[in-house]
């Protein structure tokens, strides 16, 4: 059976797609991985055959438009979707274009769920079914609040269903456009706003991320599965240079801190910000410096600098994980066991640092806009010596890492596909 995974995104988007491409592989399954283009050469090195969307994920949110979208643009509903659009509008239609062709003779396609209305009419188009998979819930509960939504306080169940059709909503807007105009060229009757939920609450949907961090709604539909997270281990055998080996052995497990694709328009001064803090609360940190563009130009002897390292590694040798509240990281801080820090920038991020605090695994998030180094210093110092804290975490990690999420994931997609 050949199936398309298509994803789009930053790493934290298109990682779980390629664990759950190499599990379905290696259960049988032909599998083609439609992704933007500049990750071909990740997706490549993990066996699996990979067809370009036109597109550079990086290229875009390095832009100047990016870059104010990440400094707090997601939180004016209507400047999120405006700068979307201006975003996506150079690339929407030749990444949906490719998207189509990658699904010339496949039996299924599997799409990220924030895609749905373009994955379910690509699937259309083909005559194939659709399944979704997603690393942060979408489909509105009376659970949570909504993530992205604006305003992430606990005001009920009401507030959070209202909070979860209204990010749908947005999340519409960002794409109607592109998806319209696609349908259209292909004879489709044009989808709303009430698509986008009709067509989540009727494909399968997995969602990949533990019950152990976010338990099954009871007010989901039944074709929403939860079957863990979707871990990429194939760098377990990666090997740190001499220069971070001694670094880690010449004193107390060092603050992790890094903030992947996300750094806003001013890295350096956010690099300058979080040296302060690290001085002030008297912790060791190790920088990762990602490609948002975060550079530290001079630092002490108590802070090491990376381009990159695996996070499964690195993790776990740290006293506590600062960083910007991607699912992904977030994911790997928690299996690692130690707290966290959030620091959200946009979109789904100030979700997961409300969900860190609630769990108890880590301080409150501190938004970007009221980041300070003493407030930072103050929370680090928090996260690494309240042993409530630390315990909780590291319990945690430990269920985390007893979960089998690939096989869950593998056992619900047999059983969909009748294979």
């Amino acid at each position: 059976m050949h199936i398309t995974i298509f994803a789009a995104g930053s790493r934290g988007d298109i990682q779980p797609c390629i664990v759950l491409g190499r599990g379905l592989q290696q259960a049988g399954f032909d599998i083609l991985l439609a992704a933007p283009e500049n990750f071909a050469d990740f997706v490549q090195a993990h066996g699996l055959s990979f067809h370009p969307l036109r597109g550079d994920v990086q290229e875009i949110m390095a832009g100047e438009t990016g870059r104010q979208f990440m400094e707090g643009g997601s939180t004016n509903p209507l400047r999120s979707i405006r700068a979307m659009r201006s975003m996506l509008e150079p690339v929407a239609a030749q990444m949906a274009e490719d998207a189509l062709e990658a699904c010339q003779g496949a039996d299924a396609l599997i799409s990220l769920a924030v895609f749905a209305t373009l994955a379910k009419s690509i699937a259309e188009i083909r005559h194939i079914p659709l399944i979704h998979v997603e690393p942060t819930p979408v489909f509105p509960s009376r659970a949570f609040t909504a993530p992205g939504f604006p305003l992430q306080r606990s005001l009920g169940g009401l507030y959070n269903r209202f909070s979860g059709h209204a990010m749908l909503r947005i999340l519409w807007y960002w794409y109607s456009p592109f998806v319209n105009k696609f349908r259209q060229r292909y004879g489709l009757q044009p989808y709303n706003a009430a698509s986008f939920y009709k067509i989540l609450a009727s494909a399968p949907l997995l969602g990949a991320y533990s019950e152990k961090v976010i338990p099954h709604p009871p007010d989901w539909p039944d074709n929403i599965h939860i079957s863990g997270y979707l871990f990429l281990d194939s760098q377990a055998q990666w090997q740190p240079d001499d220069n971070l080996v001694k670094f880690l052995q010449a004193g107390n497990p060092p603050v992790y801190i890094g903030f992947g694709s996300m750094s806003g328009r001013d890295p350096q001064r956010l690099a300058a910000l979080v040296l302060e803090a690290l001085a002030k609360s008297g912790q060791r940190g190790v920088l990762l410096t990602g490609w948002g563009g975060m550079r530290a130009l001079s630092v002490p002897e108590s802070v090491h600098v990376l381009d990159s390292a695996p996070h499964s590694w690195l993790f776990t040798r740290m006293a506590a994980v600062v960083h910007h509240g991607g699912a992904g990281t977030t994911a790997e801080g928690l299996r690692a066991g130690v707290p966290a820090l959030i620091l959200p920038f946009a979109v789904d991020q100030a979700f997961w640092g409300k969900r860190i605090k609630s769990l108890g695994v880590g301080p409150e998030p501190i938004p970007q806009k009221k980041l300070t180094a003493d407030g930072l210093a103050q929370a680090i110092h928090s996260a690494v010596n309240q042993p409530a804290i630390r315990q909780r975490a590291a319990d945690l990690g430990a269920a985390i890492r007893a979960e089998d999420g690939v096989g869950k994931a593998l056992r619900l997609i047999q059983q969909y596909l009748g294979a």
